[in-house]
């Protein structure tokens, strides 16, 4: 499923073709993903223009000019294209001629520099949804999400408050959104890697008696920014599915220090573990048992 980087990445794809552009037509080509689409959706985004286009946890969000916010969340397998940009290296549900069953929503676009567009959302397996709101607050898929990682507000002091009495283990409590938003398995793991943080350490055991975070908890408030910065400035990764906007992979997968490194050298200078694999509540965590202590 794309994270944060992934979804990042999108949003800065779309946003250069999209803001501006004036919805002209969208055409359904079923009535739900996950869930059903909106009702009135197609007439509520007809004849609106897109002022913005942000990102907020793993959801992309299109601002309209009538002051409503399209919602979308890719799911496992969503992507947006437009119509003319080909995937460069299709993946497990594209062959080469792009099988247009799974496209699911098709917008006629007009932009002010660009001129027509054809903006498509295909979906082969529809864990996608999308949703259509007027204020963030009456939305519930954003209410109750933690501070942006990349944000001013996420740090070692704001992850002690949330941490301080909890015996969940840290990957738990690094994937949980009211926590802090947009980390998924891949990204948890990388973090906790150079931190040198054990994925199962429970979560207060990062916390002083004082409740002030403890150096191992500042190193991963800076392992998790870090590793973000990084995955963006790469176009994400990909191990499946995930392409950007113009059909392009994501890179930060080459760089991978643990995830899906099962057997592999640590590759931590001076260290001589090799990378394990566990399951945690029924997800594949990767870490080195020499230097990531518990």
């Amino acid at each position: 499923m794309p994270e944060l980087p992934e979804v990042e990445t999108v949003r800065r794809g779309l946003a250069p073709y999209l803001e501006g552009a004036t919805i002209d037509k969208v055409t359904l080509n079923r009535k739900d993903l996950r869930f059903p689409f909106p009702r009135g959706f197609v007439k509520a985004l007809e004849g609106q223009t897109i002022t913005a286009v942000g990102r907020r946890a793993k959801y992309l969000l299109f601002r309209l000019s009538g002051g409503k916010t399209w919602l979308s969340h890719l799911g496992m397998t969503g992507a947006f294209r437009f119509a003319g940009f080909k995937f460069k290296e299709p993946s497990r549900y594209y062959e080469p001629g792009e099988n247009v069953k799974h496209d699911h929503v098709v917008m006629q676009l007009t932009h002010p520099r660009h001129g027509r567009e054809t903006l498509i959302y295909s979906d082969p397996r529809r864990f996608g949804f999308m949703d259509l709101f007027a204020r963030d607050e009456d939305s519930p898929y954003l209410e109750g999400l933690g501070p942006e990682p990349l944000g001013n507000e996420f740090n070692a002091a704001e992850m002690a408050a949330r941490f301080k009495g909890k015996s969940a283990p840290m990957k738990a409590a690094l994937l949980d959104q009211r926590v802090v938003a947009g980390l998924g398995n891949i990204y948890v793991s990388e973090a906790l890697h150079r931190a040198h943080i054990r994925a199962t350490t429970p979560a207060k055991n990062l916390v002083l008696k004082s409740g002030k975070p403890s150096v191992r908890l500042d190193l991963l408030a800076d392992g998790v920014r870090t590793v973000l910065t990084e995955a963006i400035e790469a176009g994400g990764s990909t191990l499946r599915d995930f392409r950007a906007a113009d059909g392009a992979s994501g890179y930060f997968q080459h760089r991978f220090a643990v995830y899906d490194r099962e057997g592999e050298p640590c590759p931590t200078p001076g260290c001589t573990g090799t990378i394990k694999r566990i399951v945690q509540s029924g997800r594949s965590t990767f870490y080195c048992p020499v230097c990531q202590k518990p």
